[in-house]
């Protein structure tokens, strides 16, 4: 199975609905354009489709994936212990940052699923945008090696 970007949301002001989108524009060191997150070092959140998966199962629930409210959703590729590390989404390239912890929004929106995302990285990541670009649903998605000289 080839690692690929399978879904894009928005969240255009705080605690405000995520929003689907089929493309979304990049902006280097900023974000992703129109979302409310600019800047420093949390400018996108990204969630495994398997990872969330896991927690639909461990609840015995399906659940939208936009409980989580992380801006894109990656599959066949393994995000759990990957601070530090590039990602390429298409032509994007995103530097992770670290573990997203899920807070108490989580369990606001289904009872046990902060404690079910808390365990290998279920939450995601967030990370900053080097590249501009644009990313399109059905992106590949990959790791960049970065050796340093």
């Amino acid at each position: 199975m080839s690692a690929k970007l399978e879904a894009i949301w928005l969240k255009r002001k705080r605690r405000g609905p995520m929003d689907p989108a089929a493309t979304v524009r990049t902006l280097a060191r900023s974000g992703l354009a129109g979302n409310v997150h600019q800047g420093g070092r949390r400018q996108v959140t990204l969630l495994s489709a398997e990872a969330w998966q896991e927690a639909e199962q461990e609840l015995g629930r399906s659940l939208h994936p936009t409980l989580r409210r992380a801006n894109l959703m990656v599959s066949g590729i393994d995000l759990e212990q990957s601070r530090g590390r590039m990602l390429a989404i298409g032509q994007v390239q995103i530097l992770i940052r670290g573990e997203t912890k899920p807070c108490n929004q989580m369990e606001e929106a289904r009872t046990g699923l902060r404690r079910t995302l808390s365990v290998g990285w279920r939450g995601g990541v967030y990370g900053e945008v080097l590249t501009d670009g644009e990313l399109c649903i059905g992106d590949p998605v990959r790791w960049v090696d970065v050796s340093r000289s």
